[in-house]
């Protein structure tokens, strides 16, 4: 009688007792960690909080991941999330691409900060070799 459980019922035939498993609990906290990553992904999109400029540009397309350069309202510099001083831009630049010189970055600059600081981070982008640098805007909405 290994492997099997028997169950009396009134009229006295033996049944096999099925076992299941009760998937409901797992499906509760599976839409919970959906909820929870659905919340909090747009969150991390970018880690810096600036305030844009708006404009009616087109959004720009392309295959690969580019970096990222935020200059936030104090003129702090940051290559992604990470702090980062003006002397080293060119160096760390040339070191995460590998010296690939058509790669392209995207430069976020707060509304407030002075634009001879955002231009000076451009143009030290340039003088480092790289040509496809780009500003980021909030696109403007339609009235």
């Amino acid at each position: 009688m290994a492997g099997f459980i028997s169950a009396k019922r009134k009229n006295n035939s033996r049944q096999n007792v099925m076992c299941e498993i009760n998937v409901t609990p797992l499906v509760d906290v599976m839409l919970v960690l959906l909820i929870v990553f659905m919340v909090t992904s747009p969150l991390m999109v970018a880690g810096i909080n600036v305030d844009l400029p708006q404009t009616n540009a087109a959004p720009i397309t392309g295959q690969d991941e580019p970096l990222s350069i935020t200059i936030d309202n104090l003129g702090k510099i940051y290559l992604h999330d990470t702090p980062i001083n003006i002397e080293d831009l060119g160096p760390k630049l040339r070191a995460i691409t590998n010296e690939k010189m058509d790669s392209r970055i995207y430069v976020r600059g707060d509304r407030d900060v002075d634009y001879g600081k955002v231009m000076q981070v451009v143009g030290l982008i340039n003088e480092a070799g790289y040509e496809k640098v780009s500003l980021v805007t909030d696109i403007k909405p339609q009235k």
